[in-house]
């Protein structure tokens, strides 16, 4: 910026002259609605106006692309959505085969725990005839040895 009489100057009206005729003289850069591509094309589910400006059919264009992008993502948000309920639904039916494995296993412990016990129970029981005979037998072999020496 250059001053003027000590005060600056917010502007340089020469300078923006300049630029506005320089711009005028530009060829435009308007892209054709013709040669929009299909994916930038207005979704099927819309159409426009016979009564409609061109510049409302661009502005309507591109406010129905963004909420068209919009919607697309949360189709994907629900597609994301879906895999994670699969997986939730996967993960179910895991945790309910392996309850099922574990019921099963507490069961087996159970039968084979029935099983010890009943053998400890049965060898408690033999041996305890073992000791009662031995006992008996000992009995009878001091009754016989008593007699012998009377």
């Amino acid at each position: 910026m250059r001053g003027h009489n000590g005060a600056a100057r917010p502007f340089d009206v020469n300078q923006i002259e300049g630029e506005i005729h320089e711009a005028v003289q530009r060829p435009a850069r308007i892209q054709a609605v013709e040669s929009i591509p299909r994916a930038l094309a207005v979704p099927e589910y819309v159409s426009h106006r016979d009564d409609a400006t061109e510049i409302g059919k661009l502005s309507a264009e591109a406010i129905v692309r963004e909420y068209e992008v919009t919607a697309k993502e949360i189709e994907a948000m629900g597609e994301f959505l879906k895999e994670m309920a699969q997986r939730c639904e996967r993960l179910n039916a895991s945790a309910s085969t392996m309850l099922k494995d574990i019921k099963t296993t507490a069961a087996l412990y159970r039968k084979e725990g029935k099983r010890i016990f009943n053998e400890i129970e049965s060898c408690s029981s033999a041996t305890d005839e073992v000791r009662q005979l031995c006992e008996t037998f000992r009995d009878k072999i001091t009754a016989t040895t008593a007699e012998g020496t009377a």
